[in-house]
């Protein structure tokens, strides 16, 4: 079960958001991604519904690829994991920030700041982020089963139906 709070004001908020996740990596399959997994479990514990999931390769285009597919769907959140560090390979960030329309600096910040508090000085390398892309709220994690639970039980869950209702103009 997940360990996050919500805010007072949205505990009796019983609001279905519809979530996209989908795993950057070029080794995983469905039955090694655990992150991707553990996504979903965690969205859907609390009520959420998981209307896509797809496992992609780290490339610029298959990621743009992904955006234009679930643009077509009712998808209100997407959370991507992977693809977030420096290494070559890791394009995720890059092509994320290129497309986000409206960016929310405080989620990586937030989350690099609770990652030191983890893993120590290795957390500068994360380039966590989120934004807007349209009218899609785009949060973007590391690969690692620790960072995809931090980053869900301390800063999405605890805020996705406030972030929802705010681009919804609620």
């Amino acid at each position: 079960m997940s360990k996050f709070t919500p805010h007072p004001d949205e505990k009796q908020d019983k609001i279905i958001i519809n979530c996209a996740v989908i795993t950057v990596s070029d080794t995983r399959t469905i039955e090694t991604d655990k992150s991707g997994q553990l996504i979903k479990k965690l969205l859907t514990e609390i009520g959420h519904k998981i209307d896509y999931f797809n496992i992609i390769k780290d490339e610029p285009e298959q990621i743009k690829q992904e955006l234009e597919i679930i643009n077509n769907k009712e998808i209100q959140v997407v959370i991507f994991n992977g693809g977030t560090g420096i290494a070559p390979r890791d394009t995720t960030y890059d092509v994320l920030q290129g497309l986000l329309e409206k960016t929310l600096p405080g989620f990586g910040e937030l989350f690099r700041f609770l990652s030191y508090q983890e893993i120590g000085s290795r957390a500068m390398a994360s380039r966590a982020t989120a934004g807007i892309y349209r009218s899609k709220i785009i949060f973007s994690l590391p690969g690692s089963s620790n960072a995809v639970k931090l980053g869900l039980e301390k800063l999405i869950l605890p805020e996705i139906r406030h972030l929802v209702k705010q681009i919804n103009n609620n």
